[in-house]
């Protein structure tokens, strides 16, 4: 039996839901999903696991309606941009929380929803600072991290909310459980890797339903970014690199290796010259944009599109402000390509890619860099080879590098 001033909560949090369906209906459609849960025992203000919004009774009574109805964009907002579930990567988890908070309070305060939850002072609570407009939350990331020894975090505010670190259970270290007592017992959500990619799915079918039913053309254009990507065709990311690095060798044929295509037919026809070498490299960035599984899938189409070849070279590494664990594979060490593990890095400088090129006398024919598009300063040298951006970064899907080829990566 719920209590009246459990009620009275409630009643809050259901009336910020009704005010955004009919002020900001795509925030409001997106907000009424989210199943009402009481996290008074380990949540001392909200959050979100992209089916829940758990709330502390305590904290939302100190609320006024506006501020409620900001809250519940706060935490649709860090559903759809995904930054508890794949975002987070190897970055420092608090951090990336309050880079996570810049980046959605301030398209909260552009698009003018809710208002941000004030102090004792009336000074905002959260994180919000007008020279982040329109960054995403890695690049905030980034510069927060390159200038922490210059700000005091403590003065420019506090999360919001209590943010579900999914990091580790995205690694599948997950239990399925909350602590272990159920996914109807009590404590902080954890869960297994399984499970988030139903919630990430669920979250993205919920978006492009929202969209559709709402429209998107007055969304902040983050976010119609991102419903465009989910709803526009595209062009699959595999199928270019593939294209690309076959590119990189002659386009001749020969008599003497017949093409697998004619074996069920009485025609003889040429089969493709595969002797070649093929001589590429890949270069990982390692700030946080990519997660270990998405690592894997970019080796695995690698491989898949070496294994057509009898020599191929294929130099890869890890970076972040400089190069660090690289690796040669050929087709004597090619099943360990799969075994490379992502480093862990801060920030992200892309000439130092081109920098260990020309110091180790590297001279690619392509050079792949898998990246979330946001470099320090310069992209790189134009000139030194033909190069490829696989661009992850759903925040930005319309960055174009300025030289060589973009790709966007869509899993």
């Amino acid at each position: 039996m719920v209590d009246y001033r459990e009620q009275k909560i409630i009643d809050k949090l259901v009336t910020a839901r009704i005010a955004l369906l009919l002020k900001h209906p795509f925030f409001g459609n997106l907000a009424t999903r989210l199943k009402l849960v009481n996290a008074d025992d380990w949540c001392p203000t909200a959050g979100t696991d992209g089916r829940h919004f758990f709330y502390n009774t305590k904290f939302i009574d100190s609320l006024s309606p506006r501020e409620a109805e900001f809250l519940f964009g706060h935490e649709v907002l860090h559903n759809v941009f995904e930054h508890m579930m794949v975002r987070i990567g190897s970055r420092d988890p608090q951090l990336w929380n309050i880079a996570a908070d810049f980046a959605v309070n301030q398209i909260l305060k552009d698009a003018s929803i809710g208002e941000m939850p004030k102090g004792k002072k009336g000074e905002n609570k959260g994180f919000q600072d007008d020279k982040y407009k329109d960054w995403p939350a890695e690049r905030i990331y980034d510069d927060i991290t390159k200038n922490a020894k210059k700000m005091d975090m403590s003065k420019m505010g506090e999360l919001l909310d209590e943010h579900v670190d999914w990091g580790k259970e995205s690694e599948g270290q997950g239990s399925g459980k909350k602590n272990g007592k159920g996914k109807e017992g009590k404590g902080k959500p954890v869960y297994t890797k399984e499970e988030l990619k139903k919630i990430r799915d669920e979250v993205k079918e919920a978006m492009v339903s929202a969209a559709q039913s709402t429209g998107a053309s007055n969304l902040p254009g983050a976010l119609q970014r991102l419903v465009a990507d989910l709803t526009e065709p595209k062009m699959d990311w595999r199928e270019i690199l593939q294209q690309q690095i076959m590119s990189t060798i002659k386009s001749d044929y020969t008599w003497m290796r017949p093409s697998r295509k004619a074996w069920h037919t009485s025609a003889i026809l040429p089969g493709q010259n595969n002797d070649e070498m093929i001589d590429i490299c890949l270069a990982l960035d390692a700030s946080g944009s990519i997660s270990n599984d998405q690592c894997k899938e970019f080796l695995t189409e690698v491989k898949n599109i070496m294994d057509q070849y009898k020599d191929f070279r294929i130099h890869l590494w890890s970076f972040d402000t400089a190069v660090f664990n690289p690796k040669v594979f050929t087709p004597d060490n090619a099943d360990e390509l799969l075994d490379y593990k992502l480093g862990s890095g801060g920030g992200t400088e892309f000439e130092c890619n081109w920098d260990y090129m020309k110091e180790q006398g590297i001279e690619p024919k392509k050079f792949v860099m898998f990246t979330d598009g946001w470099p320090f300063d310069s992209w790189g040298d134009a000139d030194y080879c033909d190069t490829i951006f696989l661009i992850n970064n759903p925040y930005e899907r319309d960055i174009e590098a300025p030289f060589g080829m973009t790709v966007q990566y869509n899993d």
